[in-house]
């Protein structure tokens, strides 16, 4: 170990440095390779520190060690003296893992011997320059230097970056001059919404920028960390054969319980990325005789999995024991596993595993399980069932998927799913995992739904509370809105955790555009015009869509009683309130009328129960009313439901934030029944998820609850987003 220590700070590594690489077996051994290749060039203290940081960043991220002695060589001779070369020449011998490589080729691709000149510097920058000249003026620093930056670097591709930088910033210096007090002002404070980076964009114009870099179909090898066999490029072949270059992503997602946001999202990245989805039904049979034939050929062929007996509770956690039976005949191995299949086993007394580690240490993943549960299509013929260590990468081989899409947390089940490709010498596609969707003030966890379903607080599945996809259909969230959210989240490699309000916000945009406006009224207050005869009826024509009434519009009636909003009503006169008083009169919305209070009437406990009043027309009032308010007539009686968030507090799981965990954090005002809402008879012939907007309400959708003697509307969302909220 001291003369590995000393190898390595001889190249300029640091002590502490060094004894970190030593505690990494493979590195230290890659390391120790590059170092005594490059030392036969230049002897045993000719590694200066300038070489020795290429070998150890070549020795950290090459894969292919194959592949070692060549690069090491090649930095030795000063052929590769930059980092940027040295990304080239990673990248090329990735690309290339087949025998010979053409070396002239490689050194092309590395920039081997350019020599950039300062001459090429300075005009490669005054060109890019006078480009953006224009906007360079207009916005001064404020202008983004990096755009500069990167188009001088694309023309210079071997150039030191650190010179190009020095020279943009000395010409920009030399157009605009020393920064004035306007360039130092701090840029104006964003609006909540900029909290989705990727606003205005669609999903499609996201994959196709640099969000992600995907290989490109049948270059899977290109992908870090792709297992390479002599096989390989065989198999790529046939996939391109069969796939003719076509992108494939998996049929998203394979949820253990119902769909939710997070779901949304896969299923907008997959159908996003590959425009054309390979239907799944066709290949069942396929799937189904490989299911069940190829763990004989992973046994028998090459002995690399084995019946196992230790129970569920030996195996989890972190440096699990390895397996008693890891080491036993194979031919035994396939006798248990067909008492497995026939039911001679109870639950948990015997599994199928694979012999592999994988990436985050776990050893031995499951392959088969006993399960006596029947299935939802093959009834009660099968008790033993395969796990997503086992079906997930041989599924997307079967269906040729070039781009296996799934989130963060599968990142250690990669090795297992090249792993076992390449054990089963298949086509192996390439497993890509972005972040997770997240919301605030809500559980996803299909046991921790259970849990309020178990105790009432939800009524099910599908309770509009809920953040799964049956409940935000049921409260009226628009499917386009979801999608329109996801793809404003963009897609990342980081865990997103979003405010619920930024999904709302989404859904007012479509129902803006969607959802006809009627009038209902929450809180009845019953108002009767005394100048208007007993029998009086009048058709009012009110627009579907104010702002553009050629989409059409709809007739309520207009009668002697009406009906408005308890709040539209104030006894006692006070500063701000624009609505109706004793003395102060209102408008009514599309009728052409302004109403004024001639007699409040109120019942035995002094609260208003009623209003007389006198009405005239708009046009003849001297003075226009302060507020039009919305009102209905001969209105139907509807149930309206009335939804809060679910949850106190942001994080309900976190147990520094709810010490007494998420049932402990229930919202006791999260739904208000009102039984005895009145709505404009428009709306009667409405079916089940048809969505309105109330004007000066809120958005409101049809609920399955509803008959034909009472609908039920859910409220959707408010109007305006609540700034409490936020």
């Amino acid at each position: 170990m001291a003369d590995a220590l000393t190898l390595f700070t001889s190249i300029g590594l640091s002590e502490q440095k060094a004894k970190e690489t030593l505690k990494n077996e493979a590195l230290s051994s890659a390391l120790k390779d590059a170092i005594v290749q490059a030392q036969r060039v230049h002897g045993p203290s000719g590694v200066d520190k300038a070489m020795g940081t290429l070998l150890y960043s070549m020795a950290s991220r090459l894969r292919d060690t194959k592949r070692l002695a060549f690069l090491s060589d090649h930095i030795a001779q000063r052929k590769i003296c930059t980092e940027l070369q040295l990304a080239a020449a990673l990248d090329f011998v990735k690309s290339h893992p087949q025998d010979p490589m053409n070396q002239k080729e490689f050194e092309d691709a590395c920039g081997v011997g350019v020599v950039i000149t300062p001459e090429q510097i300075e005009d490669a920058v005054e060109s890019v320059i006078k480009k953006h000249k224009e906007q360079l003026l207009k916005e001064r620093y404020r202008f983004n230097m990096g755009l500069l930056m990167g188009e001088a670097r694309t023309a210079l591709k071997w150039a030191d970056g650190k010179i190009i930088k020095n020279e943009v910033d000395m010409q920009v210096l030399h157009l605009l001059g020393p920064k004035t007090e306007a360039d130092l002002e701090k840029k104006p404070k964003v609006t909540p919404h900029s909290e989705m980076n990727n606003e205005g964009k669609s999903l499609m114009e996201q994959l196709r920028g640099e969000a992600l870099k995907f290989h490109k179909p049948g270059e899977n090898y290109k992908t870090e960390g792709y297992v390479v066999t002599p096989n390989t490029m065989n198999l790529l072949k046939k996939h391109l054969e069969i796939t003719g270059g076509q992108i494939r992503t998996r049929f998203p997602p394979e949820p253990n319980g119902i769909l939710h946001i997070g779901h949304a999202k896969a299923i907008n990245f997959n159908f996003g990325y590959a425009k054309v989805q390979v239907s799944i039904s066709p290949l069942l049979p396929t799937v189904e005789f490989v299911s069940l034939s190829t763990f004989k050929r992973i046994v028998s062929h090459w002995g690399h999995a084995y019946v196992c007996h230790q129970k569920g509770e030996e195996l989890k956690g972190h440096n699990v024991p390895p397996s008693p039976w890891r080491d036993r005949p194979v031919e035994e191995s396939l006798i248990l596993f067909e008492r497995m299949k026939k039911g001679l086993y109870a639950e948990g007394e015997a599994t199928l595993r694979m012999k592999m580690v994988m990436e985050d240490g776990k050893m031995d993943p499951v392959a088969y399980r006993i399960k006596y549960t029947p299935h939802h299509r093959t009834g009660d013929e099968w008790c033993i069932y395969p796990t997503y260590d086992y079906t997930h990468c041989l599924c997307d081989s079967i269906e040729n998927i070039t781009h296996s899409l799934c989130t963060k947390e599968f990142q250690a089940r990669r090795s297992s799913y090249f792993w076992l490709c390449n054990a089963l010498d298949v086509y192996c596609p390439v497993q890509w995992e972005y972040g997770r969707l997240n919301l605030t003030y809500t559980v996803v966890s299909k046991r921790k739904i259970i849990k309020l379903v178990e105790t009432g607080i939800v009524r099910d599945w599908d309770d509009p509370r809920l953040f799964t996809l049956t409940a935000l259909r049921r409260r009226g969230f628009p499917a386009e809105a979801i999608n329109n959210f996801c793809a404003r989240v963009g897609v990342t490699v980081a865990q997103v955790t979003m405010e619920p309000h930024l999904l709302e916000a989404c859904v007012r945009d479509v129902l803006n555009e969607t959802a006809p406006r009627a009038m209902a009224v929450l809180e009845p207050l019953k108002v009767t015009i005394t100048n208007l005869p007993e029998n009086a009826k009048s058709d009012v024509r009110v627009p579907d869509f104010p702002a553009n009434e050629a989409k059409g519009s709809h007739v309520v009636p207009f009668t002697r009683t009406i009906f408005i909003e308890q709040s539209d009503f104030r006894e006692v006169m006070e500063k701000g309130y624009k609505r109706l008083t004793p003395e102060q009169p209102v408008g009514l919305r599309h009728a052409g009328y302004v109403i004024f209070v001639q007699r409040v009437i109120k019942d035995s406990q002094g609260k208003v129960v009623a209003l007389e009043v006198t009405c005239c027309s708009s046009t003849e009032t001297a003075e226009k009313p302060k507020a039009f308010i919305h009102w209905v007539s001969q209105p139907l009686k509807c149930e309206v439901r009335l939804y809060e968030r679910l949850f106190l507090h942001r994080n309900p799981e976190d147990p520094s934030e709810v010490p007494g965990g998420f049932l402990s954090d229930i919202n006791p005002n999260s739904l208000q029944v009102i039984s005895s809402a009145f709505v404009d008879s428009s709306v009667k012939g409405a079916k089940v998820f048809d969505k309105f907007q109330f004007e000066r309400v809120g958005y409101f959708s049809l609920d399955p609850d509803s008959t034909a003697d009472k609908l039920v509307f859910n409220r959707t969302v408010t109007l305006k987003e609540d700034p409490g909220k936020i």
